[in-house]
């Protein structure tokens, strides 16, 4: 007999593809299916996503695709493999996992798309595969978390726009620009090099020179070692003004010597100038694969990836190792420098331990699996007999049993002892003089778990989803913890109820996460949800996308739609400061959860029926996530983008929440407004 063999699991480095991770694994074919629970984290520990593999009977492994919005995606360190204990369930992630955000911006958006001829149309066939791009005003691009701005023929005028992109640029902001004749005729100051008034022909009727090839990279360039094809010819350019430092500017050649690409550095950030357009009018380069190398190379030089090219001959030292239960800590006196070629070659041993390796700028990681034989079980031993785990009947305890039979011998050897005394009469009415007190008084007592009405606490809507109601559960308790903390009320344990099958007149607010699977509820559901808004309850309806769009929760919306159709939501209005529940215990002016930005809906009018008070609230800004904490009072879930701050205000909206469920409209009396009016300071 030997023992499953599907437990010994290697995690294999996820497949990168433009909308996804891949996540993958491997393990000896097993007789038994399996689940496997697989947690993308970022550096600081905490889980940015979480999807569960299903693994076959018979298959050596499996893979799922993990949906992230690029801010997320971004900010991943490892994958692992829940409860594994094991090097071997840890994934460690560099940049090559990361899809970078890249904005695009042309002089003249109204014909920029147009194919062939637009200013950004080879510009987004060369970058879409590889990046998450993004279009729109400069300010609008810029308020978001971006890593390079390509900026096409567009001129930057002196006044806030330039201070802006300045300031992004000083910040670590690389800013790729494309010249042309905009660009030619006005350059302005947030150019690498000055620029000579007007451009270069190069070859045409009026022109005595030929168009021109491009030289080769240079190694101290970021495009060495990129083949230069011959039939790429140059016909106009913007030319530099010569200056001594024009040299170390210029990071790419025409074959007569002038300036293609230069830079400058700004700050923390870069300047990059083509001296030529983003479309074929001045070149070839917009149409060959020479074209889609360089701007991915300066995509990652952006993200300070100066070093993880395999045929760089830069020495990456470890930084941090891993031991073999896929622990973190110093890498030791035996582990090695190695290039990143060697990394890409090399099977993890004594002297390259799996870990990660270079300094902060040029970081990569050499994980177990690299070069690692796939497992495989063990050949069984000579006569013995398979038997899979799972067919074997459980065992039964029969202790209870054999107690139970001894205490029923005990009476009937009592009982026939008094018999044969003559005195089962007498004391059959004395043990029940006895027994009958002793029964009223030990009459079961729910304790206040078992018995809701006993103690104030708030509920959660059972979706289904064993994953989604621990979430729901735990950001509960967090949540009635720092209420218990910070105010006078007193919440008892959360608990998870039915719609229809559960009282829910015991909960003063109950929370409800939408699956994007999520069945419309039954008449009965539907009628109890309606009674209980109707007599003062409150629902919090949380889509978890909020922020994030539809990243986390695919489908939520449309899910959304679909449940609220028979519940008697009544008109709604956006939630702002004026709103009670802006200022029920503390003053808010914002409403965050694990994502900020998206609107939260309560009811436009006040019904005074119902003291004023919105029987739903609507959002998607994933609140219990936020207010989850674990078994060891850690909070296990990232608040993004704000970090600690975000969270405060989330747990800071939640106690507003209950205030606002258990004293109504209180806080909307007149009484308060000039309280009110100095802690705001007017």
């Amino acid at each position: 007999m030997r023992a499953e063999d599907g437990g010994a699991r290697l995690l294999l480095p996820p497949r990168a593809e433009p909308d996804r991770l891949v996540v993958r694994l491997a393990q000896p074919a097993g007789a038994i299916p399996a689940e496997i629970a697989v947690a993308a984290q970022s550096a600081d520990g905490r889980t940015l996503a979480r999807i569960v593999i299903p693994v076959a009977a018979g298959t050596t492994g499996a893979e799922a695709p993990m949906l992230l919005p690029p801010e997320l995606r971004n900010r991943l360190s490892k994958l692992v493999i829940e409860g594994s204990s094991s090097a071997a369930g840890v994934v460690l992630l560099d940049e090559r996992w990361r899809r970078r955000p890249v904005g695009l911006l042309a002089g003249d958006a109204v014909v920029a798309g147009t194919p062939l001829t637009g200013q950004l149309f080879y510009l987004r066939r060369a970058l879409e595969t590889s990046t998450e791009l993004r279009e729109g005003e400069l300010a609008a691009l810029l308020s978001r978390e971006i890593s390079v701005l390509i900026l096409a023929d567009r001129v930057v005028a002196d006044g806030p726009e330039r201070e802006l992109l300045a300031n992004w640029v000083a910040k670590g902001g690389m800013l790729i620009r494309f010249a042309g004749p905009k660009t030619a005729e006005r350059p302005d100051t947030l150019l690498p090099v000055k620029l000579l008034e007007g451009d270069r022909q190069l070859g045409g009727a009026m022109s005595w020179s030929q168009p021109a090839g491009l030289a080769a990279f240079a190694a101290t360039s970021p495009f060495a070692g990129l083949a230069v094809p011959a039939e790429i010819k140059i016909t106009r350019q913007v030319l530099a003004a010569p200056g001594m430092h024009l040299a170390d500017a210029t990071w790419a050649r025409l074959g007569d010597g002038t300036p293609l690409v230069t830079h400058a550095t700004r700050g923390a950030g870069q300047v990059v100038l083509f001296h030529i357009t983003a479309n074929a009018d001045w070149s070839d380069l917009p149409l060959s694969g020479l074209f889609v190398d360089m701007l991915r190379r300066l995509v990652e030089l952006a993200n300070g990836v100066t070093g993880g090219d395999e045929g760089s001959t830069q020495k990456l030292a470890p930084v941090e190792t891993l031991d073999g239960f896929g622990q973190p800590g110093a890498p030791s006196a035996a582990a090695t420098a190695m290039t990143a070629g060697e990394l890409a070659r090399t099977a993890a041993g004594p002297r390259s331990p799996p870990g990660v390796y270079g300094p902060e700028t040029a970081r990569r990681v050499l994980n177990l699996a690299n070069r690692m034989a796939m497992p495989a079980a063990a050949a069984a031993i000579p006569g013995a007999r398979f038997e899979p785990l799972g067919g074997v009947p459980p065992e039964r305890g029969l202790a209870p049993w054999l107690m139970a039979a001894a205490i029923l011998l005990l009476v009937v050897d009592m009982l026939a002892s008094l018999r044969l005394r003559g005195l089962l009469g007498a004391a059959a009415a004395m043990a029940l003089l006895l027994l009958a007190p002793l029964a009223q008084a030990q009459a079961p007592q729910l304790s206040p778990e078992e018995n809701p009405a006993r103690g104030t606490r708030l509920a959660h809507i059972l979706t289904g989803d064993p994953h989604l109601d621990t979430i729901a559960r735990a950001g509960l308790v967090g949540l009635s913890d720092y209420v218990n903390r910070r105010t006078a009320a007193a919440l008892a344990e959360p608990a998870g109820v039915e719609p229809g099958q559960d009282d829910l007149s015991l909960y003063p607010l109950l929370y409800w996460p939408v699956t994007a699977d999520a069945p419309p509820p039954t008449g009965q559901a539907v009628v109890a949800l309606n009674l209980f808004m109707a007599n003062g309850g409150i629902i919090l309806i949380d889509t978890r996308n909020g922020g994030s769009g539809e990243g986390f929760a695919a489908g939520a919306e449309a899910a959304l739609r679909q449940i609220g159709r028979g519940l008697a939501v009544p008109a709604l209005a956006e939630l702002t400061q004026a709103h009670v529940l802006a200022r029920s215990f503390y003053l808010l002016s914002e409403f965050p959860g694990r994502f900020n930005g998206d609107a939260i809906w309560v009811a436009s009018d006040q019904d005074r029926s119902n003291d004023g008070v919105s029987p739903v609230i609507i959002g998607g800004h994933d609140w219990a996530s936020a207010w989850a904490v674990d078994g060891q009072g850690r909070n296990p879930y990232a608040t993004i983008p704000g970090g600690t701050r975000q969270r405060v205000l989330a747990y800071r909206f939640g106690v507003n929440l209950v205030m606002y469920a258990l004293t109504g409209n209180y806080k909307g009396d007149q009484v308060h407004v000039p309280a009110l009016l100095e802690r705001l300071g007017q």
